[in-house]
């Protein structure tokens, strides 16, 4: 094999792939990349056995073939090359090593068979629809946050994707839970999409996918089985396990009787919680939050630093209620909302309040109250 490409070309694409190598690993083969040179171009592909990255980059092919090199050292080795640098990448019969060029740079890599690479993208994509990558990316970055990171509850280890009918108005919808709060992120189902299985895309499939999708690609496809999903931008194809795991009926825990609603300006309330947090203890965090009509007081009392309030006007007509929260879990649902105002729906301080940020917005939130 010998081809040359241009240096931030290179770059970008390890920079995709490279990340799904883990630093450590028992088989030597899943710390290397595969390069194959052909007609279409570089293709570069790393896998750890549960997601499989592959991109094509444009090259000059002038001699096609195929090895792998270790992702990490290649990286690093291209990222300290100056900008504008053209790279050759050379491998010359059984050798076993790989040579990089650049200007008067020259570095030789242990290179392993090309056909020990593993393939996990065998078998068959039952359901396939199309959608914005702009849709997709949304769905993902309100829900992540929600994503639990406890091992033990391994079917909430991901973001619960599925098509369902809501009013005759068949949506496209995201769900992530760690039992203390939860996101639910609508947008309309593309075609092909009804019918498809309910899948839980882990928590590093979802980074993954979230990464691929910065450059706002105009489209992503999306391919699904009962195992594995799919996700290929024009450049990118991504495909990940599923988690084996049923999600819990997540509708049961949504309160609808929440008649007490609070509306307040969604900075000035971010900002009082950030300050009163300031005093809350590293392990508790929780801020206590007195409704009456037209303000909330913010309030924290920590023994051991002492104690902060603050007073907000909101639009609250309803009977006085004090409940509790924990402060980070307020600021990141905060984060997420896409209006100048948050609506909480509040029930009394031992039941899970729904934040939204207006009636009726696509994305909605729920959070259980601490005590106080």
């Amino acid at each position: 094999m010998k081809v040359t490409v241009e240096r931030s070309t290179l770059l970008k694409s390890l920079g995709h792939v490279h990340r799904v190598v883990e630093r450590r690993n028992t088989i030597p083969i899943l710390s290397n990349l595969l390069l194959r040179g052909s007609e279409d171009g570089l293709k570069l592909k790393a896998t750890d056995l549960d997601i499989e990255v592959v991109e094509t980059v444009p090259a000059d092919i002038v001699e096609p073939g195929a090895t792998t090199v270790p992702a990490h050292t290649l990286y690093d080795i291209v990222r300290k090359l100056p900008d504008g640098a053209q790279v050759s990448l050379e491998t010359t019969g059984d050798s076993g090593q790989m040579v990089l060029r650049s200007g008067r740079s020259r570095f030789t890599l242990q290179t392993l068979p090309e056909s020990d690479f593993p393939d996990i993208t065998a078998g068959e994509m039952a359901h396939r629809f199309v959608l914005p990558a702009g849709e997709l990316k949304r769905l993902i970055d309100k829900t992540q946050f929600a994503i639990s990171t406890e091992e033990t509850r391994y079917y909430l280890n991901g973001i619960y994707l599925h098509a369902i009918d809501v009013e005759g108005r068949p949506v496209l919808r995201a769900v992530a839970t760690d039992g203390h709060r939860l996101a639910r992120v609508d947008t309309a189902a593309p075609q092909g999409a009804l019918g498809m299985p309910g899948v839980i895309v882990p928590r590093k499939a979802v980074a993954e996918i979230q990464k691929l999708l910065e450059d706002g690609e105009s489209e992503v496809q999306v391919e699904l089985s009962g195992s594995k999903i799919r996700v290929a931008t024009a450049a990118v194809v991504l495909t990940s396990k599923l988690i084996d795991g049923t999600f819990p009926d997540y509708q049961r825990v949504i309160p609808s009787g929440n008649d007490k609603l609070l509306t307040v300006d969604k900075g000035d309330f971010a900002a009082s919680v950030d300050r009163v947090s300031t005093i809350s203890s590293e392990r508790g965090r929780a801020v206590k939050l007195s409704m009456a009509e037209g303000r909330m007081t913010l309030s924290v009392t920590n023994p051991d630093s002492g104690s902060a309030t603050e007073e907000i006007e909101v639009d609250y007509d309803a009977s006085p209620l004090d409940i509790g929260f924990n402060a980070r879990y307020l600021m990141d649902i905060a984060a997420q909302l896409d209006g100048d105002t948050a609506l909480l729906k509040l029930a009394d301080p031992g039941s899970p309040t729904v934040i939204q940020d207006r009636e009726g917005a696509s994305a909605l939130y729920v959070l259980m109250p601490m005590r106080v």
